[in-house]
């Protein structure tokens, strides 16, 4: 398949997704100047793939990171200044407040997740599937309004076979749903909330004492059924054990905790979506560019050596098109007395 301005190849041992190589374009400068002359082309792919995208050789971002941000920008109406936001500063970029620096090196100092056990599945695969592989997610799901989409660079990616990102498509695991299912999940909503407050699944189970949360930390509920605002197309929407609520969820109306038929739902929902043929394990290389639709895809992270390997990764988080449901919404995680 080919576009006046790129190459667009099907990402390997998967059913969505693309690899896009831009003609003559050597460099993430050259790329940014292409995608800003003409952004439609790029983002109608995006969306014909359903929301995940592969640029290699964008090595620049790592001395001009600003280049990221430009990348950014065509793909909606906000780029996510990370100041702004629940962030640790630690974490974000000390020149560019738009990028979320995702590293095991000081002063992030983020630890990757634990192998699963055991580490391969019984015919030698990564394991993608829940609930042998945790840790699924899309980004800031436990904000309203979500945001849209994140681009991933790899400044430093850890050694090959070694901290992949594993993507799942919520649209083709939703198609793949009985009927019955479906009906089930319609008007059903999820509750999330931001990690690390005591109120995970791990935590509930430990018995841990959930932390007082200011009014912006709260809960916030979402559809576990998410129609595309672009595309029109349904999809799968949760996490699974950090950032739902399963203090008073996972799954709003239901039994709430760990045992209750609301963990029950969960955890059949996730089995279903993360099934090899709904999934995409990348393998990054440095340089490597992944434009992920937090809408209508999940991401978990993986393992890697982080006493013998750095591992430097870079995010962008775009806001925008949340979806007719979130119209006219304020921004949950900003208290109301500094809203403009």
């Amino acid at each position: 398949m080919t576009d006046a301005a790129f190459d667009i190849h099907p990402l390997p041992d998967t059913t969505f997704g693309a690899v896009i190589e831009y003609h003559g374009a050597g460099d993430a400068a050259a790329v940014a100047a292409a995608v800003e002359a003409d952004p439609a082309p790029l983002l109608e792919t995006f969306h014909a793939v359903d929301g995940l995208l592969l640029i290699r050789g964008m090595d620049r971002i790592n001395d001009e990171p600003d280049l990221l941000v430009r990348l950014s920008r065509p793909f909606g109406t906000e780029v996510e200044d990370y100041h702004q936001t629940l962030m640790p500063t630690n974490m974000i970029h000390p020149e560019v407040p738009e990028i979320l620096i995702v590293s095991n090196v000081a002063p992030v100092n983020m630890q990757p997740p634990e192998r699963p056990d055991p580490p391969r599945t019984p015919d030698g695969r990564l394991p993608v599937q829940f609930p042998h592989r945790r840790g699924w997610h899309t980004d800031q799901s436990y904000r309203r309004p979500p945001p849209d989409l994140s681009l991933f660079y790899a400044a430093e990616p850890a050694p090959p076979g070694q901290g992949q990102t594993l993507y799942a498509s919520g649209v083709a695991a939703y198609a793949a749903l009985s009927p019955a299912m479906k009906e089930r999940l319609e008007g059903v909503d999820g509750l999330h909330v931001i990690p690390r407050v005591g109120r995970s699944e791990k935590a509930v189970r430990a018995g841990e004492t959930p932390q007082p949360l200011a009014p912006h930390q709260r809960p916030q509920p979402q559809p576990l059924v998410r129609v595309h605002p672009v595309t029109g197309r349904p999809a799968l929407y949760l996490c699974e054990g950090g950032q739902m609520d399963w203090v008073e969820g996972p799954i709003v109306g239901m039994q709430p905790g760990p045992d209750g038929d609301g963990a029950e739902l969960l955890y059949e929902i996730m089995a279903h979506l993360t099934q090899p043929e709904f999934t995409y394990a990348h393998e990054w290389r440095r340089g490597d560019l992944v434009i992920y639709d937090n809408r209508s895809t999940l991401h978990s992270a993986t393992w890697f050596d982080a006493a013998h390997h750095d591992r430097v990764m870079w995010r962008t988080t775009v806001h925008g098109n949340p979806g007719p449901e979130y119209a006219g919404e304020h921004k949950s995680w900003i208290p109301l007395s500094e809203a403009s």
